[in-house]
């Protein structure tokens, strides 16, 4: 495994670009294999979850390769319909390829998914809705995998979310593209890489529309047909790399992202004092003087995303005065904490008074903990030193690297394939921004 050393304590200066999005790219992986034809993905991410999703298509006996930022997938046969627990632990994501074994093989044994380990992330919501539409499903708590089948395909249906999901909405979306009928789907996640599926999935010829607030209409088809389909900007990617000129007091220019919707953010980054200017070309972030402190409550699209909340916390170390960070969608999701702290940050976890929690709150309550805390408090200007930090998770990974470069000193940051799982060649491009980042072999 490898480790990163950052000395800290760097401007970051010139101009960078992001890659394609991660949550598109996953998706796209899995919208491929609803047909025997040709799909060809462009501008994907080169991270380890992407490989790992190639990896589990080949498995299953379809086919897929990556040549440079290009995935072409040839899903002409399943030779198996069980996916691996080794391979499903990795990433949260394979659990949707449920849809086309079902669709296309009528049974599918899907482990319990895995990925980031910041709550529970419970796939309830999506076993309801494909159960609504006719699938039979069982799960043995023995070997941790669902069994799912069909008799004779699955069927539309007029499902509502109880709460919000991002995955499983796509899921269903996958569903009710090969189902027979209508799918109508209420409730549903409104983030906009839910808009690049279905911008893919129609022109592999699904029929599907918005038809008011959180509602989503499909119109079953037979067969979907092969196509070519480019990803576009991470947002993920360039709030990391924005917070990164703030916090070092630099100066980025990040290009190709003018038209990616990042209203909440940018709104946020201007309130605290931030320097934005949204050009034709992209957007210059960069550090105008001390930046004041905020307050946020992550919730799902429109507003401030919670993959968001983990970078804004270190930023928010080094704002004058005292911030609070209000987690609204997962329930535990503060694990990164403890390492800051390690490096200096005075940051106190707590438990606000909420009247409605259930209404409240986008996680299940009863997946909850008592030991939970869904806020926190930060100190700021609070000065932050090296350590040696280890990463838990993908956006406290991007985390741990801020604190590093606003830190006085070299930090070692350990467990960096936490890191590789989202982002590509992260240090590579900070170091083009002027960073000292060094990757090494942690024997």
């Amino acid at each position: 495994m490898d480790k990163f050393i950052v000395k800290g304590g760097i401007k970051l200066i010139g101009r960078t670009e992001v890659s394609g999005a991660k949550n598109v790219a996953l998706k796209a992986l899995v919208a491929a294999c609803l047909t025997n034809e040709k799909v060809t993905i462009e501008n994907v991410p080169l991270i380890s979850d992407l490989t790992t999703m190639i990896d589990i298509i080949n498995e299953l006996g379809a086919e897929a390769g990556i040549n440079d930022h290009k995935v072409i997938v040839r899903a002409k046969d399943f030779k198996k319909t069980k996916i691996s627990l080794e391979e499903a632990a990795q990433v949260r994501t394979s659990a949707m390829f449920m849809v086309p074994l079902l669709v296309r093989e009528g049974n599918a044994i899907i482990p319990n998914p895995g990925g980031c380990r910041i709550g529970a992330r419970p796939i309830d919501r999506t076993i309801e809705g494909l159960r609504a539409m006719g699938a039979k499903i069982s799960y043995k708590s023995s070997d941790g995998y669902f069994y799912m089948q069909t008799i004779d395909g699955l069927n539309g249906a007029d499902y509502t979310f109880n709460k919000t999901t991002h995955t499983g909405t796509e899921t269903l979306i996958l569903a009710g593209a090969l189902a027979k009928g209508k799918t109508i789907l209420r409730n549903v996640a409104m983030e906009p890489e839910i808009d690049e599926l279905i911008e893919l999935l129609i022109k592999m010829g699904a029929k599907i529309k918005k038809t008011k607030k959180a509602t989503i209409e499909i119109e079953g088809v037979s067969k979907l047909r092969g196509t070519t389909f480019t990803v576009g900007p991470d947002r993920n990617e360039a709030v990391t790399l924005a917070i990164a000129g703030i916090i070092s007091k630099g100066d980025i220019f990040i290009e190709g992202i003018e038209k990616l919707p990042l209203d909440s953010f940018i709104s946020k980054m201007k309130e605290i004092g931030a320097g934005v200017d949204v050009k034709k070309d992209g957007i210059r972030f960069y550090y105008k003087g001390q930046i004041s402190a905020s307050s946020i409550e992550t919730s799902p699209y429109p507003g401030f995303m919670t993959d968001w909340q983990a970078p804004w916390a270190v930023l928010m170390t080094q704002a004058e005065g005292e911030s609070i960070i209000h987690e609204r969608v997962y329930e535990s999701r503060f694990g990164y904490i403890e390492q800051l702290q390690k490096m200096g940050a005075e940051i106190k976890l707590f438990n606000p008074h909420v009247k409605n929690p259930d209404g409240f709150y986008n996680f299940n309550i009863e997946d909850d903990d008592p030991k939970n805390y869904h806020a926190a408090r930060i100190k700021g200007k609070t000065p932050l030193h090296n350590g040696v930090v280890i990463i838990s998770d993908l956006r406290a990974g991007a985390t741990l690297v801020l604190a590093a470069l606003a830190a006085v000193g070299e930090s070692v940051i350990l467990e960096v394939h936490h890191l590789d799982r989202g982002y590509e060649k992260l240090e590579e491009r900070l170091n083009s921004l002027g960073a000292k980042i060094i990757r090494e072999n942690e024997n």
